[in-house]
């Protein structure tokens, strides 16, 4: 049983054709054992959070009782591409394990909100949000060594309180990123081959094994985008975490969250920026 099915071309030529779709199941067993071995973990055996320092009170008095994390644009882009990356796994794997609909045109369907979407955010996060702030800096991995030694039992200083988004937030980021960003770019060229009214059909833009291995790429992309689902609402409905989950519904996070998580010099808010964001939701 391997990992990519084969065919043969007319011309005798041996041609992937998509990915092995046991690997479905292989994706959610994994996702699931995640979750039941993080669950264990946190349970039994994860030590509370110990952080360096503390915010100085002069600091601690400027912020507001409402910390803005996620504007209302931001947070309709996340809702919009959730809901088409759940519509996409939706259409794309349950012809695979036998319930069967006319499922092609709501998935090209629903691929282009999704490349709508992320196309939006590239934009929005580029030129009005902090681009930064979502990718990985040196003080995210010095206070990763410092809780790896610490959770093997090793002398380590406390690591920092957090900047706007955790390591383990930014590293998930990245993934995702890349899962999404194949699944798009060959979801895009697919689209030649069907009759969508709004690309012209083409099926000869490429070769046979140029073809093929687009499949087996968007196969991939969508089989990992499961596992990486499941993870996210796994961690998305922990009840440590509902609290950055209701931020996304409505924008903000309580005063005492940010100061007992989150570094103010790594993730600075004052009053103004909080009172703005209660009349963009209002």
């Amino acid at each position: 049983m391997g990992l990519v099915e084969w065919a043969k071309s007319p011309w005798g030529e041996d041609i992937p054709i998509h990915i092995s779709f046991f690997l479905i199941w292989v994706a959610a067993i994994a996702g699931l054992l995640f979750l039941v071995g993080h669950a264990i973990w946190v349970r039994y055996f994860a030590k509370a959070e110990v952080f360096e320092g503390v915010t100085p009170p002069d600091v601690a008095a400027r912020i507001p009782q409402r910390v803005p994390r996620h504007s209302l644009a931001a947070r309709l882009f996340h809702w919009i591409m959730a809901a088409a990356m759940l519509a996409l796994l939706i259409t794309a794997f349950l012809p695979k394990v036998g319930i069967q609909f006319p499922w092609v045109t709501y998935h090209w369907i629903a691929g282009l909100v999704l490349t709508a979407s992320i196309l939006f955010h590239i934009v929005h996060a580029s030129f009005w949000l902090d681009f930064r702030s979502i990718w990985p800096d040196k003080a995210d991995m010095e206070d990763a060594s410092r809780r790896l030694k610490r959770a093997l039992g090793q002398d380590a200083p406390p690591p920092r309180r957090f900047a706007k988004y955790p390591l383990e937030n930014k590293m998930y980021h990245g993934v995702i990123v890349l899962a999404g960003l194949a699944a798009i770019l060959t979801g895009v060229f697919m689209m030649f081959r069907v009759r969508t009214g709004i690309l012209p059909r083409n099926p000869y833009l490429f070769g046979d094994m140029t073809w093929g291995l687009m499949y087996v790429l968007h196969g991939a992309a969508g089989i990992g985008l499961i596992a990486l689902v499941m993870v996210h609402v796994y961690f998305a409905v922990r009840p440590e975490k509902l609290v950055i989950t209701k931020s996304m519904i409505v924008g903000t996070l309580d005063r005492e969250h940010y100061l007992e998580h989150h570094d103010p010099q790594r993730w600075a808010v004052d009053a103004a920026s909080s009172s703005s964001e209660r009349r963009m939701t209002a």
